[in-house]
């Protein structure tokens, strides 16, 4: 036998070329037995369908929504609230943190009204977005843009404020004036923690989504939870949910994607590439 055709190893089974990793295909095991436990539960009745339907009956829903083209239609609206509201979030947080970070008058400005507003619950703001822009659309998008703000402004500040003063120093020595040296020093070394900040943000802007949702909404994926739950429809409401977690893993993916390669030049992303 070819040595080389067949290796075996504690966590890997290499054969051909393919390499089988054992310890990934244990990670779906909990995962598989906990859907077998559910579905056996439910259709012995242990657990009502009141309460949670059963694996198999959200798995018809679903198929049921993405044929009529409701699902479809909900999750685009849904969608389109979060990146607008998030594009928003993150414009005034980043704009805010470039002033706070760059300026010891900015931040004598900013940075107090900023620390102020994070610590109230953004989720309490529903009253006073409803009293202030109405029941509409701008509720919903003004609260995502408040959740995804503050992420990006904590992160892009820090991020300015820990870039190491040798390379500023070092900027000034080979004749870099203060646009150049922000432009090709202090933005590239803060450019890791803002993206990071990107991540918390996103997942900021769907929490807030799917409370905005319910604010007198006739569309997105909120909508479909909460008329689901007005008819005791738990397969609905927890396809809604999937989805909700689907999109949020899914534009976080997109951010990871745009982390490794505008930080490509880093050591320890080349690692993780090779």
């Amino acid at each position: 036998m070819d040595e080389t055709a067949i290796t075996v190893r504690p966590s890997a089974l290499r054969w051909d070329g393919l390499r089988i990793d054992a310890r990934g295909a244990r990670r779906f095991v909990s995962p598989v037995l906990l859907i077998a436990l559910w579905q056996l539960g439910s259709t012995t009745h242990l657990i009502p369908a009141t309460k949670l339907a059963s694996p198999a009956a959200i798995v018809a829903a679903f198929w049921s929504l993405s044929i009529s083209g409701e699902l479809w239609g909900d999750l685009i609206v849904s969608l389109t609230r979060v990146l607008v509201g998030f594009a928003v979030g993150v414009t005034i947080g980043g704009s805010l943190a470039l002033v706070s970070g760059l300026s010891r008058r900015g931040e004598d400005a900013v940075d107090p009204v900023m620390q102020g507003l994070r610590t109230l619950p953004y989720l309490g703001m529903v009253p006073l977005m409803i009293a202030w822009f109405g029941i509409g659309e701008l509720p919903k998008l003004a609260l995502v843009a408040f959740a995804s703000a503050f992420p990006v402004y904590l992160t892009l500040l820090g991020g300015i404020r820990g870039v190491d003063p040798k390379l500023i120093e070092a900027a000034r020595i080979f004749g870099l004036d203060r646009l150049a040296t922000i432009r090709e020093v202090i933005l590239p070394g803060a450019l890791a923690p803002a993206l990071v900040g990107l991540r918390y943000a996103l997942g900021a802007a769907w929490l807030s989504l799917v409370v905005s949702e319910q604010i007198n909404a006739d569309r997105g994926i909120g909508y479909l939870i909460m008329n689901a739950r007005d008819f005791m429809r738990t397969d609905v409401v927890v396809v809604g949910l999937l989805v909700y977690a689907i999109l949020g893993l899914a534009t976080d993916g997109v951010v990871r994607a745009i982390e490794r390669r505008a930080l490509a030049w880093r050591p320890s992303i080349l690692a993780d590439g090779r």
